[in-house]
């Protein structure tokens, strides 16, 4: 597919989603690009800023079977991958399947399971894939997990494991809306005279998968490729930092700005695009050393410092 034809089917995807979504243009440009580039969504926020809201519109307008979990201490990793029961009539055992198996799942509250249950993603999210029993089942692409957690609130809740949190692609907070916005968001409501929201498909499944692998056509400069590196290295050279990125993070943020840059109607990657993803795709995959918890230096902070420090190469790197 051509790079025009994604940027025009994005930004119908955009336009539709705004209509329901006021003032995150910026947040719903990530997690449509973290979803062009085929990767898993971390949404962390505070609760009432309509994280589930997207994730369900998301797949409506992309037109995906969706499956939402919500995750609860008790939830066990069978309710997630499915099990094998008995059959009585056929006297032998049946796979049946559990909820991920869907092309855009939503895990709610993530961090409420337990470790065990939250390891049951892990196999799916790095290999489209789940394992019951020695028995392989592939999962039908596209394969996407929308995960949101609470950063505030810790009772009753386990913190993401640091393997789990490098297998999202990108993590967005969405924000509070401002004053305008927020009346806005009160308009709407009134107008729309009930709570419930639907969208039509915009897309299907089909076209995004067209649109996927139009993103290999997105050229990157060797310049480019070099400022990424970069980006990432500067990371694990951080004083400040305990662990930095890994190098599945450097392919996350190539992925991301190729993504991008198909939004924005290019076929090649310009610093800026590297730019406006480096916070997204690499923040939260750094571990930060145990004193700067009290100074509350955060990951963001510090990616934000080191893209003012790393140099960047010029605008023309075609």
């Amino acid at each position: 597919m051509k790079i025009d034809t994604i940027a025009d089917r994005c930004q119908d995807i955009l336009t539709a989603l705004s209509q329901v979504i006021v003032g995150k243009a910026e947040v719903l440009e990530q997690i449509l690009a973290g979803v062009l580039a085929n990767g898993h969504i971390l949404i962390e926020d505070y609760p009432g800023l309509a994280k589930t809201l997207i994730a369900r519109l998301v797949a409506q307008t992309l037109d995906l079977s969706f499956k939402r979990i919500q995750f609860t201490p008790d939830l066990l990793p069978s309710d997630i991958t499915g099990s094998f029961l008995f059959d009585q009539r056929q006297a032998r055992f049946e796979f049946r399947q559990g909820p991920i198996f869907t092309n855009l799942l939503l895990a709610d509250e993530i961090n409420r399971a337990t470790p065990k249950t939250q390891s049951a993603l892990l196999e799916a999210m790095q290999e489209a894939q789940v394992t019951v029993e020695g028995e392989r089942f592939p999962l039908e692409a596209p394969f996407v997990v929308i995960a949101t957690q609470n950063p505030i609130e810790l009772e009753g809740t386990y913190p993401l494991p640091e393997a789990q949190l490098d297998r999202f692609l990108l993590r967005v907070a969405v924000g509070y809306p401002d004053r305008e916005e927020e009346m806005e968001i009160l308009s709407r409501r009134r107008r729309r005279r009930d709570d419930a929201i639907a969208m039509a498909p915009v897309t299907s499944r089909a076209e995004l998968l067209a649109m996927q692998a139009g993103l290999e056509d997105v050229h990157v400069a060797g310049v480019t490729e070099g400022y990424i590196v970069d980006l990432v290295q500067a990371t694990r050279a951080d004083h400040r930092v305990a662990l930095g990125a890994s190098p599945r993070g450097t392919l996350a943020l190539l992925k991301l700005a190729r993504a991008l840059a198909a939004l924005r109607r290019r076929d090649f990657v310009l610093p800026d695009d590297v730019k406006a993803m480096a916070v997204p795709a690499l923040a939260h995959r750094l571990i930060l050393k145990p004193e700067l918890w009290a100074s509350r230096v955060s990951a963001r902070e510090i990616v934000q410092s080191l893209l003012a420090q790393v140099p960047a190469p010029g605008p023309d790197v075609r």
